[in-house]
């Protein structure tokens, strides 16, 4: 990360620029009047519109919402960060937290804690806490959240001798075997092997823990290759797809895929896509080994390391993160609030979909919180492609992979 920071520095350098960037400004007007912002994806096209009951409440300020594509915004923050010349709000996936951390692209929030309630940790989820900090600073605020939960098929489920959804990886397996051997190009369960943290947590769930702090990622501990080996086996036999097939909505809908893990968007996906089969599904927490942990994922909202309006900044994620505006927001956006407090409201825990993803946001973990996640994770990938389809023994791969973490981590 810090190789990156400099060769952008060191081009800003060259063509002169650094010298008007470097006072500080964001890239607003350079007052006190406007709050700029900028936002990923779908959310950011909708935070403009959004934005504008932040205004009415703070007539004071103006928003000024930039919305950015995920696939560009990693490299439009590097730049940003060698400049100096940023919004006043950054939106951040929970795993580039440590990354621009480390880079000083945040401002630390330690000291305005006090002035602003709503930041206190004890208002998140405990998954999302460790978001929130970077070494000794509070560098971000949970905007809202994600975790990953079991889709499954009721009546294929039933079928196979299972009236609930499987509680234990004993049950999972057993029943998605049972489904596979229903028929020909039939998967018990579906599991996307470009999705990087599906291994994570089946090794959370076999009570596998790193030790960031001292560098001890762990990769070679039997909690860690006993999950993989669990994870590949539905690979190895035939319980789940190698190639990607049939979209896994059509799949779903089929019944020829009638379980796979998947965060809260795919609630709207299905019911949009595949009306035929309402009432014939239903959301489950993760089967458990030792635990039944899932991922926390989400956003948090940061300010910039070179805010003019730090004031403006700290009212804007103090509004949206208020419990009746990410109330709003959800209905907006469905995305799941962050603040716990909300998810004490009627609609969370009457929708059977929301009181799922609200039990098991109790029992979460974000990715590994170093600057290098990213990069190891991508690594790791690698690896399970050599596993489940090339059929590299697991010893050798994890063993090679732990030393190429290890390097990673110590860069």
């Amino acid at each position: 990360m810090k190789t990156k920071i400099f060769a952008l520095l060191a081009v800003v350098l060259l063509s002169g620029t650094l010298a008007a960037c470097s006072s500080g400004s964001s890239s607003g007007e350079g007052d006190n009047e406007t709050v700029t912002v900028w936002a990923m994806g779908e959310e950011g096209k909708k935070l403009k519109e959004f934005s504008k009951g932040f205004e009415e409440a703070n007539p004071d300020l103006k928003v000024d919402v930039q919305a950015i594509p995920w696939d560009t915004a990693h490299d439009k923050l590097l730049t940003a960060v060698a400049s100096g010349n940023g919004p006043d709000v950054v939106q951040l996936g929970t795993t580039w937290v440590p990354e621009f951390a480390e880079a000083g692209a945040l401002l630390d929030l330690s000291e305005y804690m006090e002035d602003y309630p709503g930041f206190a940790k004890e208002n998140y989820f405990e998954g999302s806490v460790s978001t929130m900090e970077y070494e000794d600073q509070i560098v971000g605020i949970p905007w809202y959240v994600e975790t990953r939960v079991l889709y499954y098929r009721t009546d294929i489920l039933e079928e196979a001798g299972y009236e609930e959804a499987p509680k234990t990886w004993d049950e999972l397996k057993d029943a998605a075997r049972t489904i596979a051997d229903s028929g020909e190009d039939t998967y018990g369960l579906d599991i996307d092997r470009n999705d990087q943290i599906t291994p994570f947590i089946f090794a959370w769930q076999n009570g596998y823990d790193a030790d960031i702090e001292n560098k001890q990622l762990n990769f070679e501990s039997p909690e860690f290759k006993e999950a993989i080996e669990y994870y590949a086996s539905y690979f190895e036999e035939g319980i789940s797809q190698t190639q990607e097939g049939v979209d896994i909505v059509q799949a779903f809908k089929e019944g020829n895929k009638p379980m796979f893990f998947s965060g809260p968007w795919m609630i709207n996906i299905i019911n949009d896509q595949a009306p035929d089969i309402e009432g014939k599904w239903a959301t489950a927490v993760m089967p458990e080994k030792e635990t039944n942990t899932s991922s926390m994922g989400g956003a948090n909202l940061s300010v910039f390391h070179s805010s003019d309006n730090v004031e403006g900044a700290l009212e804007y994620i103090s509004y949206m993160t208020e419990v009746d505006t990410q109330m709003e927001w959800l209905e907006a956006s469905n995305t799941l609030p962050s603040r716990t407090d909300a998810w004490e409201k009627d609609i969370m825990t009457e929708d059977p979909m929301y009181a799922t993803f609200g039990e098991q946001l109790e029992n979460t973990k974000p990715g590994l919180q170093t600057p290098q996640f990213e990069r190891i994770a991508q690594e790791f990938l690698g690896s399970i492609e050599r596993i489940t389809e090339g059929g590299a023994d697991i010893d050798e791969e994890l063993e090679s992979f732990n030393e190429k973490a290890n390097n990673l981590i110590d860069e």
